[in-house]
């Protein structure tokens, strides 16, 4: 399956010819975030964007129930499998020159550092250890691009390559199912294969093995990314940023390691995807990945979990609600220090009865308004939070609202009224 396929029939076309490093891109994109956008000449090129902006979408693109998406990559996580290596990758049918500037590579807002590939996923391995990782790359020259490195896994990868003297071997893919975009925003353990968490969900949700292609460096892929770039990442570095995270506010300017692109492919008539910063898909192909964790957590803590949400509010990165069924009183508080753990980055957690739908914001706000009083808060100071909360001095206060009803009391007076028939 290719992106394309992952449209559907209700995708807003732009025929007009859009100038990447202008903002008319992002413009398009913000006036209707649910409605995927297919732009046929951005650079004379094709590229789409709000492709996975809803969770509906997601769902549909994986062949699953929405509710049941958390589960899904959770399940590939506990059992991940081989994907299905072909002699003839698509993303082979077409042997590019080396151009980034001719590519439609937008700047999304008007202080960006430059024009920025946002969805791209670079796949990494070296000395047995392979990694597979969402990174922002701006793009300084028709060669090179100098990426956004924090310091986990790929971070590690390259700075072992570097005391070997070496350069790092990448692959970067643009346009691929949804399955590889979740499992490369996983936190798996060092070393883990998140194409194999890909492959799992694929399989499970399509009934097929996932079919992946070597690089010439050797390297495994999607078969159907629309674009792959190979290339190595330099020792050298240049200024990266500023550029829109997805806290919606600028990131700051920071020196970054440089990738130099040595050979570039693609599918025939491709399709760039574009990942709007700030935008819901980032939100949820950021944040969705790392629901699976709070459950795990949560579920360790409190065993009946009915379901767990990084909340668009939030960012889907910063707040979060989880629904449980208690079995005892301060199973609340057991579910909120759970879900911390599930995701340090997590600064709020409501968490609600099994009867509030958690997709719901009026319900969660109308639960912690009924339900709790303010001196049930539970606040946990000088904690370590995310880097990408421009509100973090050093470090974070948390905070915890218990916002289920109290064993013992008649829940009839915790219930909204209701017309029988």
């Amino acid at each position: 399956m290719a992106l394309k396929d992952f449209l559907g029939e209700k995708a807003a076309t732009v025929k007009e010819s859009i100038d990447p490093a202008s903002t008319k891109i992002t413009e398009i994109l913000l006036e209707d975030q649910d409605t995927t956008v297919l732009f046929e000449n951005i650079n004379g090129k094709k590229a789409a964007g709000n492709v996975f902006s809803t969770r509906k979408k997601i769902a549909s693109a994986m062949n699953v129930k929405p509710a049941k998406i958390v589960e899904h990559i959770l399940s590939a996580i506990d059992s991940p499998c081989d994907a299905n290596e072909v002699k003839d990758p698509e993303f082979k049918s077409v042997s590019m020159n080396v151009d980034l500037t001719a590519l439609p590579i937008p700047m999304y807002y008007p202080e960006d550092g430059g024009r920025y590939i946002t969805a791209g996923v670079i796949f990494a391995e070296y000395k047995g250890k392979k990694n597979v990782s969402f990174h922002r790359m701006m793009v300084i020259d028709k060669d090179k691009l100098v990426v956004r490195l924090v310091p986990r896994h790929l971070f590690t990868l390259y700075n072992e390559a570097k005391k070997d003297g070496k350069e790092l071997d990448i692959s970067i893919c643009i346009g691929m199912q949804a399955e590889v975009l979740l499992a490369a925003a996983v936190s798996a353990d060092y070393g883990a294969d998140e194409l194999k968490i890909a492959a799992s969900m694929y399989k499970a949700g399509h009934g097929k093995p996932l079919d992946v292609g070597k690089c010439n460096n050797g390297i495994l892929v999607p078969s159907a990314s629309e674009y792959v770039f190979e290339g190595k990442i330099t020792s050298k570095t240049a200024p990266e940023g500023p550029f829109v995270d997805i806290t919606m506010t600028y990131d700051i300017v920071r020196e970054q390691p440089v990738i130099k692109i040595d050979k570039m492919w693609s599918r025939k008539d491709p399709l760039f995807h574009l990942l709007l910063p700030g935008g819901n898909d980032h939100f949820l192909l950021m944040g969705l990945p790392r629901e699976p964790m709070i459950l795990k957590t949560v579920r360790q803590a409190v065993p009946r979990v009915n379901s767990v949400r990084l909340t668009e509010g939030g960012c889907c990165w910063l707040n979060g609600v989880v629904s449980i069924a208690k079995n005892k009183e301060g199973d609340g508080v057991n579910a909120i220090m759970a879900a911390f753990t599930g995701h340090p980055s997590m600064k709020q957690v409501i968490i609600v009865d099994e009867d509030i739908d958690i997709f719901d914001d009026r319900e969660v706000e109308w639960a912690v308004a009924t339900r709790m009083q303010g001196d049930k808060i539970i606040k946990i100071p000088a904690a370590a939070g995310s880097s990408l909360d421009p509100s973090v001095d050093v470090t974070t206060y948390k905070v915890g609202y218990d916002a289920t009803i109290p064993l013992g009391r008649d829940k009839k007076l915790y219930e909204k009224a209701k017309i029988s028939r």
